[in-house]
């Protein structure tokens, strides 16, 4: 049977904010529960430390960090933890079981390394980026706005109709989204598996770039190794380094966005010119719906999703 990739409806997407709006990065309250330290948070940071999933990254589970997560725990959006479904220079992405109105369901809990072995390619995606104003060359400042801003880069994507795993929720250097796939039944990246439809999927891989730029985003790093696909759709994930269409690089990530793209399904057998795919990505001018003057405060990590 052929994919569809299940091309999401935008009738009853909301309109995405402004990009303008600030990243804060002070103090939040999982910063205050780990200089704390009571004896609740105590116990829980033991148990998690001797669980065995836990036991090896001491670079990403610093105190401040295991502060979040129980933070989060607090809060209901985490329940329980599983295992790592990844580790990277920049993050681990660990399985956790959370509820909604009794309902199990999992979930991706993705925690930056504060001390990021790449940080320094970071600056790439972060300088010229409005949000990222003041934060200057801080580490922890720096790394603590990437998640942010990797929160509001998925909502912005998902209120311009684009699948995208779901935020859920943001505290300091740890993400929680909706997990796509199960770790026993991981979704596959566009790479990994034979197109059955490569027209249908080129369709949907450009309008959902047409989409992003006209909320006011560059994907930055799209490729095959940045779609995945899981019952039927395709899902665009890692936007933590989307910029916004006004950073100074922006036309330079997009062209390289419509190069891999082109390149991509240019293998699978379909004419694609990269011009052309541009040319269809930009069609529509940008109306990222706010000012600097005026920001819609619908990119606040700390608004309801």
């Amino acid at each position: 049977m052929e994919q569809e990739y299940g091309l999401l409806d935008t009738d009853e997407v909301e309109t995405p904010g402004d990009e303008w709006e600030e990243i804060d990065v002070t103090d939040t309250d999982a910063d205050r529960i780990a200089r704390k330290r009571d004896r609740e948070f105590s116990q829980f940071r033991k148990r998690l430390t001797d669980a065995d999933q836990f036991k090896v990254e001491q670079s990403v589970f610093d105190d401040a960090t295991f502060a979040a997560i129980y933070k989060l725990v607090q809060d209901g959006h985490i329940d329980a933890f599983g295992g790592p479904i990844s580790t990277g220079k920049e993050a681990n992405v660990y399985e956790a079981l959370a509820s909604d109105d009794g309902v199990d369901h999992d979930v991706a809990v993705k925690i930056y390394r504060i001390n990021a072995s790449n940080f320094q390619q970071m600056r790439e995606y972060l300088e010229g980026d409005p949000r990222f104003e003041g934060i200057g060359s801080d580490k922890k400042k720096v790394v603590l706005a990437w998640t942010r801003k990797e929160f509001a880069n998925l909502r912005r994507a998902q209120q311009a109709g684009v699948r995208v795993p779901r935020p859920i929720a943001v505290e300091r250097n740890v993400l929680v989204m909706e997990l796509v796939g199960l770790v026993e039944d991981r979704a596959r990246r566009l790479a990994e598996v034979d197109v059955e439809n490569p027209e249908t999927a080129y369709e949907v891989v450009s309008e959902y770039m047409r989409r992003l730029h006209a909320a006011g985003l560059v994907h930055g790093d799209l490729s095959e190794y940045n779609m995945i696909i899981h019952d039927g759709e395709l899902v665009v994930i890692d936007l933590g380094q989307a910029v916004t269409v006004h950073h100074p690089n922006a036309e330079e990530f997009l062209r390289r966005d419509c190069r891999n793209v082109a390149a991509f399904f240019g293998r699978q057998g379909i004419e694609v010119a990269e011009s052309e795919l541009y040319e269809f990505v930009t069609a529509v001018e940008p109306k990222p719906g706010g000012t600097p003057e005026g920001p819609d405060e619908s990119d606040d990590p700390d608004a309801e999703a």
